[in-house]
């Protein structure tokens, strides 16, 4: 798939067949995460790889749009440290959302679908995962192959008309 199909066939996820992502197709998705932009180059983030069953299903409480994670046959979980700083949590978030943005891509061509969510309840999600409480579990994706249709451009997506949205020069 070329990568300009893959973004317009990019969607998120909520209904996933039971067939596992194989570990190769994993390492890619999250390698793409590992070459995503990061500011100064600081590479704050880690990245944890579940594919137990029961601690998808553990994962999927933390957070109301996180119930999709329990039938997933894989999730990312993408981790950054609690620095204080307020300018620096805010640059780790835009990372974070590079290399969220790289993984669903990667997983597009390969033909798997995502799902991402936010995640409220940090120490819970923390003892799930095992990450020291100096950290911060920002966001998880679930991954897996889509229940419902083979992913595919969109020919008419369910967006705000392209002219509302851009603007040029000015508003």
């Amino acid at each position: 798939m070329q990568t300009w199909d893959a973004i317009r066939a990019r969607r998120n996820v909520r209904q996933y067949r039971s067939d596992p992502v194989s570990d190769e197709d994993l390492t890619r998705i999250v390698e793409a995460a590992w070459r995503a932009p990061s500011a100064r180059n600081n590479q704050h983030w880690d990245f944890v790889v579940v594919t137990d069953h029961a601690q998808l299903e553990q994962l999927s409480t933390v957070w109301i749009g996180a119930k999709h994670i329990a039938h997933a046959p894989a999730a990312i979980a993408l981790v950054v440290p609690e620095l204080g700083d307020e300018q620096q949590i805010l640059i780790d978030q835009f990372d974070l959302g590079q290399a969220m943005m790289a993984m669903t891509l990667v997983a597009t061509d390969l033909g798997i679908g995502t799902g991402h969510s936010a995640v409220g309840e940090q120490d819970k999600a923390r003892n799930i995962l095992g990450v020291p409480n100096d950290h911060r579990v920002s966001y998880l994706l679930g991954v897996g192959y889509p229940a419902d249709r083979e992913l595919a451009p969109i020919r008419k997506p369910d967006r705000r008309p392209f002219t509302e949205v851009i603007h040029r020069g000015h508003w």
